[in-house]
């Protein structure tokens, strides 16, 4: 199966009416997982290389090049997406490389500011083929760089992208960035007012802290691409400090990154699955 773009994934799920995982990539081994995890559940998945990855490993390309290696070597359709680069220049390298959607965070500038630098972004990706979201109304969180309680308005959100032309839009209706409890409540009345306005597919950032049900409830009221980082990160970590605690004279650090692997993909699975399930034509409450 060759590499899919992520916008065309995200159109598709959005057409269906359906959510599609957008989970983060810290290092290889999580990209493995992820892509393992898209494998068994025979559904799309979506790789995310944030700027914080880009600034750990201190250069994009490795692994950008690793991840749509991975990409092309599955046998389901799997995307790989630059996720909050706050940086231009950075947008443009990702697209160079061939990395067929990116995320231009401009939302801690002035709105006129963040459309400019976002139809910039916009006018380079279209011209290479390539998809850009954006955010509006930023998301609580991020090290407090974000306004906790945040909400986006959809008359703004419906002028954002008709002046960008942006081709999905990342919004604020109650999560908050890099939560370890599940514990959020998104404001669904929000996001069907979003949907309605809105005529791009809508991303929710910020969803390791909302549970399931919530989550399901947000892609039923038009909610599209479901960006997950933090929740998987927890299973990564808390299974290498259960192996190291079961085998303390480990030195091979494959043996417990293995099992990091591992448990994370399980539940990478798991969020792929009831994201593809949590239909807008379903009945079920």
């Amino acid at each position: 199966m060759p590499l899919k773009p992520a916008g065309q994934l995200v159109r598709s799920a959005a057409a269906e009416g359906t959510g599609i995982g957008a989970f983060n990539v810290l290092h290889l081994e999580t990209a493995e997982a992820l892509a393992a995890a898209a494998g068994r559940a025979g559904l799309p998945v979506i790789l995310q290389i944030s700027q914080n990855c880009v600034d750990y490993h201190g250069n994009l390309e490795p692994i950008a090049k690793a991840c749509l290696a991975l990409g092309e070597a599955s046998e389901v359709p799997v995307a790989v997406h630059l996720d909050h680069a706050e940086r231009e220049d950075l947008a443009r390298h990702a697209i160079d490389l061939g990395i067929a959607s990116v995320m231009f965070d401009g939302s801690r500038l002035p709105y006129r500011e963040n459309v400019d630098a976002t139809s910039r972004v916009v006018r380079y990706a279209h011209a290479a083929g390539a998809a850009v979201e954006a955010e509006l109304g930023e998301v609580g969180g991020k090290n407090g760089a974000h306004a906790p309680g945040a909400r986006t308005d959809p008359a703004e959100a419906t002028r954002f992208v008709g002046e960008t032309g942006v081709d999905s839009l990342a919004v604020a209706v109650g999560s908050s960035h890099a939560m370890t409890e599940r514990r959020a409540t998104l404001d669904l009345g929000l996001i069907e007012a979003l949907h309605r306005s809105v005529q791009v597919p809508l991303v929710l950032h910020g969803s390791s802290g909302v549970p399931d049900d919530g989550i399901v409830s947000a892609i039923r009221a038009g909610l599209t691409k479901i960006n997950v980082s933090t929740h998987l990160n927890g299973f990564f970590t808390r299974s290498l400090r259960s192996y190291l605690d079961a085998h303390p004279d480990t030195v091979d650090s494959r043996r417990y990154i293995r099992a990091g692997r591992d448990t994370l993909a399980s539940e990478a699975e798991r969020l792929i699955r009831l994201f593809r399930s949590a239909s807008r034509d379903s009945q079920t409450e």
